[in-house]
């Protein structure tokens, strides 16, 4: 795919993404959802990208969504066509043509297996900012702004950010910034936990490379990869025997590989390991271990 809204440039193992509509301070359209799906994608399936990062173009993160079509920006039905309707008439409400954008490219960048470095360059509100959940760190210019501003606008929180900004942030202050609406200063994202560091503008993206660098360097790709779905999917686990039993199947099956064999054998004799094994042919055989819940 030839990507409109977005850059994507591996370096040293690096991905990294740079959402692309700096005249509209990099605002969020239909084509830039299906573009950063797919680079999501592309990464997976690349053994050359071991790190994610995702930034933006200009001085913006992301402004949100694009509002160029006024008062129908979110209305469905005026966008896409009417939704399926029962035969009660009411909505059919598993139709796939009402699924929110947002949500689609946060719960690919949740099963993304490599690590995924948020750096915010400048405003990210809306999905500017619930993009962002997902990836596993976020750091901020000093520039950056946040907004959770769906309550100005009428809506609820999308991305499935009700589910990730809780699990991130604790209740208390995602309601408070979400009932408020109020776009608020990199400090205070700071303070709450969105982020957990502030530089200087001009260095965000070195910062990021530099935490980066130490997720790949001397590091096993298949147990990056496993380790990232273990966090995030055992986050919601009700006791703490679900993670005991995902964990035993990990340590049974990586015990027996190549990569175990080396990573204890380099340490015994004191030289750099040399990880064989892929991402993308040498997972184990008890990876996915969770049921799927997906529109069909």
């Amino acid at each position: 795919m030839a990507y409109e809204t977005i850059k994507y440039d591996v370096a040293d193992h690096i991905l990294t993404i740079t959402l692309n509509r700096p005249d509209k301070l990099n605002a969020f359209n239909m084509t830039m959802m299906n573009e950063l799906i797919d680079a999501f994608d592309k990464a997976d399936a690349d053994d050359n990208v071991r790190a994610i990062i995702v930034t933006g173009e200009g001085r913006g993160f992301c402004a949100g969504a694009d509002l160029s079509s006024g008062g129908d920006t979110f209305d469905r039905d005026a966008k896409r066509g009417p939704a399926k309707r029962l035969a009660n008439g009411a909505v059919d409400y598993s139709d796939a043509s009402i699924r929110d954008g947002g949500g689609q490219v946060t719960l690919r960048i949740f099963k993304c297996l490599k690590p995924v470095i948020g750096a915010i360059n400048g405003p990210a509100v809306g999905i500017g900012v619930t993009m962002q959940l997902p990836m596993d760190i976020r750091i901020a210019s000093e520039n950056a702004r946040f907004g959770f501003v769906f309550s100005q606008r009428g809506i609820v929180p999308e991305a499935a950010s009700s589910w990730f900004l809780p699990r991130l942030v604790g209740i208390s202050q995602a309601l408070e910034w979400c009932y408020s609406g109020r776009v608020f200063p990199a400090q205070e994202a700071l303070a709450g936990g969105l982020v957990s560091k502030v530089v200087a503008p001009d260095q965000l993206i070195p910062t990021a490379r530099e935490l980066a660098r130490s997720f790949i360097d001397k590091t096993a790709p298949v147990s990056i990869a496993l380790i990232r779905q273990q966090m995030w999917r055992l986050m919601g686990a009700d006791d703490p025997m679900e993670a005991h039993k995902v964990d035993s199947r990990g340590i049974y099956a990586r015990g027996r590989s190549d990569d175990v064999k080396e990573g204890v054998m380099s340490f015994l004799e004191k030289r750099p390991a040399q990880f064989k094994n892929k991402v993308s042919t040498d997972m184990p055989d008890y990876y996915p271990w969770w049921t799927e819940r997906e529109y069909k």
